[in-house]
């Protein structure tokens, strides 16, 4: 493959430079490694099925450029084929199931779609193709196979939306066609700043074709392709399938004209456009099949020198495929007792559809920075006059903004969201950690200059298409969960065991093949000089933090260590804290200028811990102090305000009718928060006790995870029940992490912790297999009795943390004795 090469050649001659110079050489030689390895990450990382709101969609990492889309519909029938085409992934379309089997991101994958509505199953197989100096090239095979259940003449169209979003860079279709359509291969040719020159190519592809002998046959030819181009203003190029209805429309209108409705031909000639092929920024690429059939997608980059065929889609996608599945079960094995094959293959599924969630998107966001004086949440009824700010709709666009990140699910969560994000990076990390490196970048290029990134990304009028239009206004006295710590933090640690210290000139971090995937933990001066250049975000995030969400402890008289560490999230209503991830997890009611959530003092703890060691790493000693100041007042903290010894939990905390500080205890993750942060140390009796709490089936611990509210709650199970009950994979996956490691420190409840890590382990991963092996998706929540998945289908974002759970060692032999090194 081109890349490693051009990146061996490279190291190569470093090597030789620094050895014969090391004094002279290392910084400037340093200097073009850290150039070289990020050109290369940009090319790898270029292309890809980067719209993961459709079913396949490719396009790339940069702004208004070439993208497309595939569409397809069962036409047998007049009636039903408006409601029969598929596009954007939704959730009740009667799928029986879709997604990428196998899928690496600077390599391609085979992803299937089960359409049990339209009778037919769709497999994608998408490999990129490296050369030349704009990305690469790219390679699609789109193949259709009638379901079980279908007729033997099953009519299916496909169509392919392509287009050129930049002003000034439109697609011209090449000659090859008469007015009856495209008798063999479409080629496109198209040229732009940011790819070069560039040719697109439809194969004309394999299948049998239905018949008509309406008189309309000679102008609608069922055995070609056919294309339609189009100008179309540059805002509405998103909206594929109303530019597919207008256009057919159109024809049927034309049909209806000339031959009546009566006389009509049949409807998968009534459905087939006329073929008008020019220059345009949009085109429309139809074809008609009876059966099963397929047929390539060839995008061959001009200055790569030589045009992609069928024959080299063929060759990649074996390469592909047998390349995946080896480095699988080298990075993610199933560990006991899931050593079946079902496992591996599930496992593998879940991994692909989680890095075939990546996206990119550009645009406008809408922010209201009015900075309201109200929006300070400082008086008593602070949440209806928040209310009464927010209805004065002072909301602006902001942007263009554009983000690299991976999405929660694909029908339903198709943007960029926050916290969510680092539970997303947690095993793409162990799969890519560049690649990881890059989705933690995007999302700090869109700090603001206070330190405040929106928690959620709704960029552009295709992501608004898919968000009440009272959720879309973000605003910057918000926080959320900063889960990116979490990767950051491992970052730092994985150099820290390959001594950042060394130079990169020395022979043992120069394999002679080396990857992109690891380049910054295999050359350790590249990650310092992202943890360098990214630090000083990191830490503006941190004093944003201390700012918008302090908690008061002075008004109050609070007797606690520190005068400082107490932490409260704004954007609370009576029924919600969206802002905490939890959103209806009960708080304390009503809400309280004086109220201190424990959940966000503990994701202080978090975050303070990660900047010490960075800041340490980074050669900042003054800074690791300040962060270990605050480590021990959260600490000391954490006890002082917001411990129960009566109820044996960590609680929120508000003030009473009498003015005085007070705990509300609603047993659940709330209570655990500073155990799944691993703020605990192995001999603190409260550990003890939450340990009780977590394996108390009365209380928390079901067959299928641990539950987000206790059983005895008076709230448990009510009103939207969204985070009252429900299992969640993220929380378990933390809870899980925590044991493990108590497990393998010495401590008087390590005996206590195997226990249930043993069992918790098995429950959640058999929970979500069972539920996948049963309905083919991945599920946003786990019901609690019967393990069954609910609410969003094709949450393939956090509930993806099971091929880590799965790949965590099996500790049922452990017996207190020779623990194990950390995975």
């Amino acid at each position: 493959m081109a890349l490693p090469s051009q990146l061996t050649a490279l190291l190569s001659f470093l090597i030789l430079s620094l050895f014969a110079a090391p004094s002279f050489c290392d910084a400037q030689n340093e200097g073009v490694l850290n150039a070289e390895i990020g050109r290369l990450n940009n090319q790898s990382l270029l292309w890809g099925p980067y719209r993961p709101n459709l079913y396949f969609g490719v396009r790339p990492r940069i702004p208004q450029s070439l993208a497309t889309g595939l569409l397809w519909a069962k036409v047998d029938n007049y009636v039903q084929v408006q409601d029969s085409f598929r596009y954007t992934c939704e959730q009740n379309e009667g799928m029986a199931g879709y997604g990428w089997d196998e899928y690496d991101t600077r390599k391609g994958g085979v992803q299937h779609i089960h359409d049990a509505g339209n009778m037919i199953d769709i497999t994608t197989e998408f490999v990129k193709i490296p050369g030349g100096g704009h990305g690469g090239s790219w390679a699609a095979r789109i193949k259709g196979e009638p379901r079980d259940d279908a007729p033997s003449d099953l009519k299916t169209t496909m169509v392919l939306f392509v287009t050129s979003e930049g002003l000034g860079e439109p697609l011209e279709v090449a000659s090859g066609s008469d007015e009856t359509g495209f008798e063999d291969d479409v080629t496109f040719v198209g040229q732009s700043a940011a790819l070069g020159a560039y040719k697109f190519v439809v194969t004309k592809g394999k299948g049998d074709h239905p018949t008509s002998d309406h008189p309309i046959s000679p102008q609608r030819d069922l055995e070609k392709t056919m294309v339609q181009s189009l100008t179309i203003p540059t805002e509405h190029l998103w909206q594929a399938k109303q530019i597919l209805f207008q256009q057919l429309k159109a024809g049927v209108d034309e049909i209806i004209g000339e031959y009546g409705a009566d006389n009509a031909p049949p409807p998968w000639q009534v459905y087939l456009l006329a073929n008008k092929p020019s220059v345009g920024n949009a085109h429309l690429v139809q074809k008609v099949f009876e059966g099963s059939f397929e047929f390539d997608i060839l995008f061959s980059s001009g200055s790569a020198g030589k045009d992609i065929t069928s024959e080299d889609l063929t060759r990649e996608i074996k390469t592909t495929t047998e390349a995946f599945n080896d480095r699988f079960a080298d990075v993610f094995a199933p560990q006991a007792p899931f050593n079946a094959d079902k496992y591996r293959k599930f496992g593998r599924s879940m991994l692909s559809n989680l890095a075939g969630g990546i996206g990119y998107f550009y645009g406008h966001h809408v922010v209201d920075r009015s900075y309201a004086p109200e929006y300070e949440e400082e008086n008593e009824g602070f949440w209806e006059e928040t209310a009464e700010a927010r209805a004065r709709r002072q909301e602006q666009l902001e942007g263009p903004y554009e983000l690299f990140s991976s999405i929660p699910s694909r029908p339903f969560f198709p943007r960029g969201f926050l916290w969510d994000e680092g539970f997303h990076l947690l095993p793409i990390a162990d799969w890519d950690i560049d690649l990881t490196l890059e989705i933690v970048k995007s999302w700090y290029n869109l700090m603001d200059d206070d330190g405040w990134i929106a928690r959620e990304q709704i960029l552009g009028d295709e992501a608004r298409s898919k968000v009440p239009p009272e959720f879309q206004v973000q605003y910057p006295h918000y926080a959320n969960p900063p889960t990116l710590y979490l990767i950051l933090e491992e970052f730092t640690e994985r150099l820290q065991k390959t001594n950042g210290s060394q130079h990169v000139g020395k022979e043992e971090h120069l394999s002679e093949y080396p990857v992109l995937e690891s380049a910054h933990v295999d050359n350790p001066s590249l990650g310092i000089e992202y943890l360098r250049s990214l630090y000083p975000l990191l830490r503006r995030q941190f004093l944003w933090f201390k700012k918008t969400q302090f908690g008061d402890i002075k008004s109050y008289d609070r007797e606690a260590y520190s005068t400082k560490e107490a932490y409260r999230w704004r954007g609370r209503s009576v029924q919600h804290i969206l802002t905490s991830g939890l959103d209806d997890y009960p708080r304390p009611q009503p809400p309280h200028p004086g109220e201190l959530h424990v959940d966000l003092m503990s994701w202080m703890g978090m975050m303070a811990r990660s900047l010490a060691k960075i800041a340490d790493f980074v050669g900042l000693p003054e800074d690791v102090q300040e962060y270990n100041k605050a480590i021990d007042g959260i600490s000391h903290n954490l006890a002082d305000l917001h411990w129960s010894e009566s109820e044996g939990c960590f609680c929120d905390a508000t003030i009473d009718d009498f003015e005085e500080h007070t705990l509300v205890c609603h047993k659940g993750y709330i209570s655990l928060f500073p155990f799944l942060l691993g703020l605990l140390q192995p001999d603190d009796p409260k550990l003890g006790k939450l340990l009780d709490l977590l394996g108390d089936e009365a209380e928390l611990f079901s067959p299928h995870g641990i539950r987000s509210l206790s059983q005895k709650s008076e709230f448990y199970g009510t009103d939207e029940n969204y985070w009252r009950s429900p299992v969640w994979i993220n929380m378990n996956y933390l809870a899980i992490v925590q044991l493990r490691n108590y497990v393998l420190q010495p401590g008087p409840y390590s005996h206590k912790a195997k226990e249930l890590y043993v069992k918790l382990r098995k429950n959640v991963v058999e929970t979500v297999y069972q539920s996948w092996e049963e309905t083919g998706f991945a599920w946003e929540q786990y019901n609690p009795e019967t393990g069954k998945g609910q609410r969003t289908q094709h949450f393939t974002g956090w509930t993806s943390l099971v091929v880590k759970i799965m790949a965590l060692d099996d500790l049922s032999w452990w017996t207190g004795s020779h623990p194990r090194d950390e995975l």
